[in-house]
């Protein structure tokens, strides 16, 4: 071969082997959007007259099972779950049944989002399949609303539930039996519908339970409709969950020191009547609440004894316990204030303390102002609480001194304070806002008005009997939810339903935005009721 030619094969060579040796991207093309799609199902969807213990589902693509326990929603609901098959990525699901079908009943598997395809885990959104053992599949609905009675956030995965009204109902079914029909709200749902039901008479319920369908009142929220419901029904259906407050019960005490016991309890406290003895003698008691904790604080006077007797009392309750007495450390006699450095304008200075109090002198505690000036003041003592106030005029950026002198507060154990002095300053009324809510449509007095943080905590609350305006004065600039509760048995407080005295809560109704105020800000806002 000539050179020259040879040289050029060679270059020929070289340029097709660099141009072999550059780098390229390699694209995957447009991601994959499609959800996995059903190509069969043994026996068919809607199938009638079945009565086998088997289902398979084919999808045209692998798919993977996730949250099942959570998605799918079997209705009516089985007394033992369905296995459903495979664990691992498939083209096929196999449900196996494990219980004894109904006569003549529709089932439907609602397997809300929890099938999707295996790379990219798009959901098969609320795939059901549906089969009746009898000739028919029942095809009416009914549509619910769901809400919290007194939170304006609801809690999600709620069941919302159908029970049949035949001769075997009563109001104990609802804790004891699955209900005929169920749905749930999953993660998102406000409104659903509960398919495939028959015609009658039923009771709507709606439970955030353990996934049982069952109604344990120590746990779960309930919401119901006070009368039966007719199907078909085209109405909207609005039930409001909420916890009932249980029976009172106590539960054993147990010595927390020297001079205390501790006994938690159900239900609510208030009027409890609880004695001490030893032996048959009575003896000297107080009893307060342990803060932030169902349990109640029994507090006596030192005596020497092996064991005591408590007797706890309230309406038709009635429990006594003995209790083992050690020696134990006593209590120690401490004030502790609830404020310090900043005294918000709207707050009275409160004072706790660690023994119940039985003595406040008042000759002995003085309120001063910057200018060294005694300021009047009233003290008030929550005896349940262990708190003391003293509630005097606070003006603006003004600073004060409180000084309890010895002897000024007396304890259950005649422990006697020693001087003790606090300093508290005021700010700028500038730094905070005022908010006016002028109420419309007021259907009945007397009604609450809260201000509540993101959280749902109470910040603010008002109390009027006749009056369309309220105002809050000196708040801390914030973001907050407005609500008004109807206080129909005018106790102070809102108050919970109870599903076996067919009683609903109290009425709540939330303003529907946010209320900003500002430092240095006048907010006024009405407040329709009525929409």
């Amino acid at each position: 071969m000539p050179k020259f030619i040879f040289k050029l094969f060679s270059l020929f060579v070289i340029l097709c082997l660099v141009s072999c040796a550059k780098r390229g991207t390699i694209t995957g093309g447009d991601k994959d959007t499609i959800a996995p799609v059903l190509t069969g199902s043994f026996p068919k969807n809607f199938s009638t007259n079945f009565n086998g213990k088997e289902i398979k589902l084919v999808f045209d693509e692998y798919v993977k099972l996730k949250n099942l326990n959570k998605q799918l929603i079997v209705s009516p609901p089985f007394k033992n779950k369905p296995e459903v098959l495979p664990l691992t990525a498939s083209k096929f699901v196999t449900i196996r049944l494990k219980d004894t079908l109904l006569p003549n009943t529709t089932y439907s598997f609602n397997f809300g989002q929890s099938i999707e395809d295996n790379n990219e885990g798009n959901p098969y959104q609320q795939f059901k399949y549906v089969f009746s053992t009898g000739s028919y599949i029942d095809s009416l609905s009914i549509n619910v609303k769901v809400k919290d009675a007194l939170e304006k956030k609801t809690d999600n995965f709620v069941s919302v539930m159908l029970y049949e009204i035949n001769e075997k109902f009563n109001d104990s079914t609802i804790y004891k039996e699955s209900p005929r029909y169920v749905t749930n709200t999953l993660d998102s749902l406000e409104v659903v519908k509960i398919e495939n039901i028959k015609a009658g008479k039923y009771l709507l319920v709606a439970l955030k339970d353990n996934g049982n369908n069952k109604f344990n009142p120590k746990l779960d929220k309930i919401g119901f409709q006070k009368h039966y419901i007719s199907v078909p029904n085209d109405t909207i259906f609005e039930v409001e969950l909420f916890k009932e407050v249980l029976p009172f019960k106590a539960i054993k005490p147990a010595q927390a020191s020297k001079n205390r016991l501790l006994m938690g309890y159900e239900g609510h406290p208030k009027d409890v009547k609880i004695t001490v003895k030893n032996g048959s003698a009575i003896m000297p008691s107080i009893v307060t609440q342990m803060p932030k904790k169902d349990s109640l604080q029994i507090w006596f006077k030192p005596i020497k004894a092996d064991s005591l007797y408590v007797s706890v009392q309230k309406e038709s309750y009635k429990k006594e316990f003995t209790v083992k007495i050690k020696d134990q450390k006593k209590d120690t006699l401490s004030i502790s204030p609830e404020y310090s450095g900043n005294l918000p304008l709207r707050e009275k200075f409160a004072l706790n303390s660690s023994i119940p109090l039985v003595k406040i002198d008042k000759s002995k505690i003085s309120v001063r102002n910057k200018d060294s000036l005694a300021v009047d003041f009233n003290t008030e003592y929550d005896d349940f609480n262990q708190k003391l106030y003293l509630d005097f005029k606070r003006d603006e950026l003004e600073k004060y001194q409180i000084q309890l002198l010895p002897g000024a507060l007396t304890d259950f154990y005649e422990n006697v304070s020693d001087t003790i002095n606090y300093s508290v300053a005021t700010k700028n009324s500038s730094d905070y806002g005022n908010l006016k809510v002028i109420l419309e449509n007021v259907k009945k007095f007397p009604v609450i008005i809260e201000l509540t943080d993101k959280d749902g905590k109470v910040k603010a609350t008002e109390y009027t009997e006749n009056n369309n305006v309220v105002e809050f004065i000196a708040l801390e600039p914030n973001k907050y939810t407005l609500r008004i509760i109807y206080d129909d048995n005018k106790n102070g407080f809102w108050d919970t339903g109870s599903f076996m005295e067919k009683r609903q809560t109290e009425e709540v109704i939330y303003f529907p935005k946010e209320i900003d105020v500002r430092s240095n800000w006048d907010v006024e806002q009405p407040f329709n009721l009525g929409k």
